[in-house]
């Protein structure tokens, strides 16, 4: 579970799990600081996050000589009824094609995807 607290400048977020802590805001020209990341960059976050650990656990498991990752993950929300995810992934190491590809068809069963590919429904839970 995630829980926000209100900073005292102008729209700022403190966010914790309990553990870790960090900030979200929006941009200037939306009123806010820049203090933070956006809310749709820390959904991005999350998906880019999930994918790098599922391909390094994937790798690790299947002794694949995968040195490091990076993944970009970015939401397209130009068609305000149709957004969709955009992301490339850089693999280093002395992979083969087959093993690249081998991990790309991982990305498919990333357990963040594979949230955000359901519908999702939202339910207010009063404290």
């Amino acid at each position: 579970m995630i829980y926000t607290k209100s900073q005292t400048a102008k729209f700022q977020v403190q966010f914790t799990n309990g553990a870790q802590f960090s900030m979200a805001d929006t941009t200037s020209d939306k009123g806010g600081s820049d203090a933070g990341f956006r809310p749709h960059e820390l959904l991005e976050a999350a998906l880019a996050s999930c994918m790098n650990m599922s391909l390094r656990m994937y790798a690790e498991k299947h002794s694949l000589p995968l040195s490091d990752i990076s993944v970009s993950v970015s939401l397209n929300r130009t068609n305000p009824d149709e957004p969709f995810f955009e992301y490339s992934v850089d693999f280093q190491g002395a992979l083969s094609e087959a093993q690249k590809n081998q991990l790309i068809l991982v990305l498919e069963n990333c357990p963040v995807r594979n949230t955000l590919s359901k519908p999702l429904r939202f339910k207010l839970c009063t404290p």
